[in-house]
């Protein structure tokens, strides 16, 4: 073996890694450096990087899971099936089930250079740039939903058609499950999401959580060059993702980095208005942005964050966690009561 220079793995063992990783890659030369990368990452992802080779490595967390949590599978499988599509991810390289190397299932992917930025105001890049950043965004969310899933073989990669009504009875059965309180936004957007959902069914991949925090752009130049964080990747419906990021511009800077209150013209960012319109010269399906799906959305992450304050409060995490995420419950439940 070629030898292991950082075990900061959280729990696995390098050696293995770097004997099954030296075996699958033929050519990699040096010692195997691993670095776990921050963030909110649900699956723990490491750089994994040789002389010669720098690469990427995602794994299930260690554990008891959820059966359809953490399906690294779906994600390698999805990245795989994008390649030459138009939309650009990271070449996907190999995909281990045995348990025997890291202790969980995982993937491994080239690494990609670039900018990723968790604040969707792209501090530090210029005013044009930062206008041509989330119109690069728009085209290739349309570029994802443009793709024909069939034809890449992800015909079976969720249930198509009829979309909204499965996802408003989960998260709405979901909501009866985690609520804390009394919230006459949620039940008012119970009643309404229902009986308003748009005649439209267009089915597309979704990708589940893209926003700018999700996108690496090119290291100098304002274009998407990598779509990350695939875990929520399914069949669904194209404007359900469009509205997941259109929470940017519904939410302010102290509730979830948002830039509702920010002056857009200064800092050179789109308004909501025109960042759908980038998207829709771009998408093939005709289907309108409305505010059904914006009070979907919100309605979808009032529950999310009543979710984890339901947790906090009979778990271990803060009383003051809890009360800041009921707080974002409820504030974005009264933002989409207000849309409808």
């Amino acid at each position: 073996m070629s030898g292991v220079v950082d075990r900061n793995t959280g729990g696995f063992d390098p050696e293995a890694l770097d004997g099954f990783l030296t075996a699958a890659l033929p050519g990699v030369k040096g010692a195997l450096r691993l670095e776990r990368i921050a963030g909110g990452q649900s699956n723990p992802t490491f750089f994994a990087s040789y002389d010669n080779r720098r690469l990427v490595l995602r794994k299930q967390p260690p554990g008891e899971l959820l059966p359809s949590a953490h399906a690294v599978d779906r994600e390698y499988r999805i990245i795989s099936a994008l390649a030459g599509t138009g939309v650009p991810v990271p070449p996907g390289l190999l995909y281990c089930a045995d348990r025997a190397v890291v202790g969980t299932p995982f993937y491994v992917m080239e690494r990609v250079d670039g900018r990723v930025f968790h604040d969707c105001t792209l501090p530090g890049v210029s005013r044009t740039d930062r206008r041509a950043m989330f119109e690069s965004m728009a085209r290739i969310l349309a570029a994802l939903h443009n793709v024909d899933f069939a034809a890449v073989g992800l015909s079976d990669f969720g249930k198509p058609g009829n979309y909204f009504a499965r996802q408003i009875n989960r998260w709405s059965r979901q909501w009866q499950l985690s609520r804390t309180r009394d919230d006459v936004n949620i039940e008012r957007l119970m009643a309404w999401l229902p009986e308003h959902i748009p005649a439209d069914d267009t089915t597309s991949l979704v990708h589940g959580d893209y926003r700018v925090g999700n996108l690496m752009f090119h290291p100098i130049e304002p274009r998407v060059v990598a779509v990350l964080d695939w875990e929520l990747s399914t069949l669904g419906h194209p404007l359900a993702d469009v509205a997941h990021s259109a929470i940017a511009w519904l939410s302010p800077p102290d509730e979830y980095g948002g830039l509702l209150g920010r002056d857009l013209e200064a800092l050179g960012l789109p308004s909501l208005k025109q960042f759908a319109a980038d998207y829709a010269v771009a998408a093939r399906h005709q289907a309108q942005l409305t505010n059904f799906h914006l009070a979907f959305a919100l309605f979808r992450w009032a529950v999310i964050f009543e979710g984890i304050a339901a947790r906090a409060k009979t778990g271990n995490a803060s009383a003051e966690n809890a009360a800041e995420t009921g707080h974002l419950a409820a504030a974005f439940a009264l933002r989409a009561a207000e849309l409808v």
